[in-house]
């Protein structure tokens, strides 16, 4: 038993030093280029060395970790673990008297651990540091957002339709704006302006040169103005339409989020699901990854180390597109987000599976 331990501890040691050392040194060239590309902005701006290092990059490392958590952890175990195959210290392992599958075990505590922070990271964490780093790319790198959507469709609740031709989030201007109020499958009240704008001390909004209609039962009538103010129940956050501002929301916070989107008949449900998905099934691909990773390295190669990369490098771009081009399919096609999100983790654990079958005992 307390060899086995000593395995355990070995290889998962191994495990993990390597892939802390992968990030390291991917997390180091980041960064140089990084700031080579953001320098001009960061001087032009005068952008305080303390807040680049505490607000920016200490904010970004983690996001870029928890992004390609499962790619890293791939490549660190086909490096360590084909040096082992290469030192032939997988032969005395497995001589020992260990089979194959005991001797998976801290592969999978290694690919656990990962797969757990990747999901707390992912949800909670992330979400908050991402907040903090906005704040100092619109203050510092990018211009204030400007939103260029046109036409924008919402639906307030069951009984309100809003429409916006164009929105200023800049002045907080909508042009174009016009709301129907329903009541029994017909329309109770329609409001047209062809300007509003939001106050942002009275929180209120100010339409001019509008006409509203009301109607009750087979009566109608008519009312024209210069100004008004309105008392509905919406602010420029929900014409604010910024894929940006998702990734600040933690996991509670997002699914409320998409829920109200589906009553607003937002045009971008799909987006946010699928990034909803997504920041849950990722966890699943450290696992998937591992499993792949160590039955292709396993094997004692010719080529040593560099082939056990070069396939594991191929294997990772294949799973980079796959996912890709399954979003792709959703985005563009009629493709539920739920099922272009598990289908590359499905049809790679049913590969890591045969790898496994088949690696050599």
């Amino acid at each position: 038993m307390n060899r086995f331990k000593l395995i355990d501890k070995y290889l998962l040691k191994k495990f993990m030093v390597t892939f802390c050392a992968a990030m390291g040194i991917m997390i180091v060239l980041i960064i140089v280029f990084d700031v080579s590309e953001k320098l001009d902005d960061f001087l032009e701006r005068k952008a305080p060395l303390q807040l680049i290092i505490f607000q920016y990059y200490i904010n970004f490392i983690p996001s870029f970790i928890n992004d390609y958590s499962a790619l890293f952890t791939f490549i660190s175990i086909i490096f360590f673990t084909s040096k082992l195959a290469g030192n032939t210290e997988i032969i005395a392992i497995l001589s020992s008297g260990i089979s194959f599958k005991r001797m998976l075990r801290p592969y999978v505590y290694g690919a656990l651990i990962i797969a757990v922070l990747t999901f707390f990271l992912g949800n909670f964490v992330i979400p908050y540091l991402n907040q903090e780093r906005l704040i100092f790319e619109r203050q510092y790198i990018k211009n204030p957002y400007r939103n260029t959507f046109q036409n924008i469709h919402l639906q307030m609740d069951k009984d309100l339709q809003l429409y916006v031709e164009s929105f200023d989030n800049v002045n907080n201007t909508a042009y174009r704006f016009s709301y129907e109020k329903f009541g029994e499958n017909e329309i109770k009240e329609k409001f047209t302006s062809e300007t509003i704008v939001f106050d942002t001390v009275t929180r209120k909004w100010f339409a001019y040169n509008y006409v509203l209609r009301t109607v009750n039962g087979l009566n109608e009538t008519f009312k024209r103005g210069d100004t008004m103010t309105l008392h509905i129940k919406f602010y420029p956050e929900d014409l604010n339409i910024n894929r940006k501002n998702v990734i600040t929301m933690n996991l509670v916070q997002l699914t409320t989020f998409i829920e109200q989107e589906k009553v607003r008949g937002s045009h971008l449900v799909k987006d946010y699901e699928i990034l909803n998905y997504q920041r849950i099934v990722n966890p699943f691909a450290v696992v998937v990854m591992t499993f792949i990773a160590v039955s292709v390295s396993f094997r004692k190669a010719r080529g040593g180390v560099g082939l056990h990369l070069a396939l594991g490098l191929l294997i990772a771009f294949a799973f980079v597109v796959f996912m890709k081009f399954s979003t792709v399919f959703s985005i563009k096609g009629n493709l539920p987000p739920l099922i272009s999100v598990l289908i590359p983790i499905v049809v790679f654990g049913v590969a890591a599976y045969i790898l496994i079958r088949k690696a050599p005992k």
